[in-house]
């Protein structure tokens, strides 16, 4: 223990002396580490927001019934065609109903699966909305309000009116806040929406909604599923689609195919729906960790030519030191003791340098407001990241001082000394 205090004493007396180059050493820290922890705050914080849009906007399974394309020998009754070859050009679909064959049976199933939250069948359809002499397309979907509320939060989404009015309302019709104001109408308002197969329906306006993505702000309307259907001319029993929402959303892929196997319909987890946000993730986290390690390696390269140069002027010092009867590991604790106090400081102070510049990044007012429901950057606060950041300056400074003190180590003193 007396010899661990008396290495720890000259580090900090060999510090002290060069206090200019000590403090170059530890402001590389210092700027390697507030710079990780800057960087994958903010991409963290950008990775949550896109992973929340995602879950809020889409459910967890979507099962539907996809139009299929198959291509029969269309003359296998006339030719034998395992001997004739048949040649079809440009052929067309059948004509296929898109609804879910006792759709009513499968939700009731499904709400009785444990892993399952809440289920909600819905009537999708393009529709266009006639303002003048215009046409806009958009996507109509027929729900039921007080589950859809359940499963995606849309009263928390409602720029104007509100929900319960869809309830009193049969004719009543919920649209994004972008194609409300494309079609200039406000709540209150009636919008003249036209269906694919013909006819001209007039809406009353209850409210607007903004799920913070153009995509869907600027082409989705909700209305009653008997709405729809009455639209469309389609039966009481017949729907598009049923969403569900799970306990929890990383069972999604696995209880995907189990539903494909029990319904016979395609069902799509939110991962396969989100494919581009989740890729995105993924390079985003891949640069950060990429340029925020090679910060901190350059950091470790500049204490490791500090340390380097420390030992070629102290070489007369640490030659003394051996003749008095310090070992080689005495030698080498001192300017290990001597990387780590660099380190350490370093690290501490990037860690506070680093929080408070994601604090200020977070307090920044986001610029393109009108098209992401996003008042400042989206900055994560997450102690994992600030843990890492010491971790890795730690340990870099740790492998910049273990060479040059290897190499201190190993000093003859008796040639020092004759010089």
């Amino acid at each position: 223990m007396k010899a661990f205090s008396l290495s720890l004493r000259i580090a900090w007396v060999h510090l002290m002396a060069k206090k200019r180059q000590t403090l170059v050493a530890m402001l590389g820290v210092t700027f390697g580490i507030s710079m990780f922890i800057v960087m994958i705050s903010f991409m963290s914080g950008v990775n949550d927001y896109l992973m929340d849009l995602a879950l809020d906007g889409s459910p967890h399974v979507h099962i539907y019934n996809p139009v299929k394309i198959e291509r029969p020998a269309l003359a296998s009754t006339v030719y034998d065609t395992s001997k004739t070859w048949i040649k079809v050009h440009h052929q067309r679909p059948k004509l296929e109903q898109t609804k879910i064959r006792n759709g009513q049976k499968i939700v009731g199933e499904i709400k009785l699966m444990p892993e399952v939250s809440q289920v909600s069948p819905s009537l999708s359809s393009q529709v266009f909305f006639n303002n003048g002499p215009l046409q806009f397309s958009g996507t109509m979907l027929g729900i039921d309000i007080e589950t859809e509320n359940e499963m995606y939060k849309l009263y928390d989404k409602m720029e104007t009116g509100s929900i319960e009015k869809m309830l009193t309302n049969r004719e009543g019709i919920l649209l994004g806040e972008n194609l409300a104001k494309k079609l200039n109408v406000n709540v209150g308002d009636r919008v003249n929406l036209s269906a694919p197969s013909g006819g001209s329906f007039m809406l009353k306006v209850v409210g607007t909604f903004s799920f913070g993505m153009t995509l869907i702000d600027e082409t989705r309307c909700y209305v009653s599923i008997q709405t729809a259907q009455k639209i469309l001319g389609k039966p009481a029993n017949y729907f598009t689609d049923i969403n569900i929402k799970l306990k929890d959303y990383n069972k999604s892929q696995q209880l995907t195919k189990q539903f494909e196997t029990m319904f016979g319909y395609k069902a799509e987890d939110w991962q396969e729906a989100n494919a581009s946000i989740l890729a995105g993730e993924v390079i985003r986290n891949t640069l950060t960790y990429v340029v925020a390690i090679t910060m901190l390696v350059v950091a470790g390269f500049g204490i490791y030519n500090i340390m380097n140069m420390t030992v070629v002027n102290k070489m007369r010092d640490i030659a003394i030191l051996k003749a008095t009867g310090f070992e080689s590991k005495d030698i080498v604790s001192i300017f290990l003791f001597q990387s780590v106090i660099i380190g350490i400081s370093g690290a501490m102070i990037g860690v506070i340098l680093g929080a408070g510049i994601s604090y200020g990044i977070d307090q920044i007012p986001f610029p393109a407001r009108e098209l992401i429901k996003l008042e400042t950057f989206p900055v994560t606060y997450n102690i994992k990241h600030y843990g890492m950041a010491i971790f890795f300056g730690f340990l870099t400074t740790l492998f910049a001082g273990y060479f040059p003190s290897k190499k201190a180590s190993k000093i003859d003193p008796v040639a020092i000394i004759r010089g």
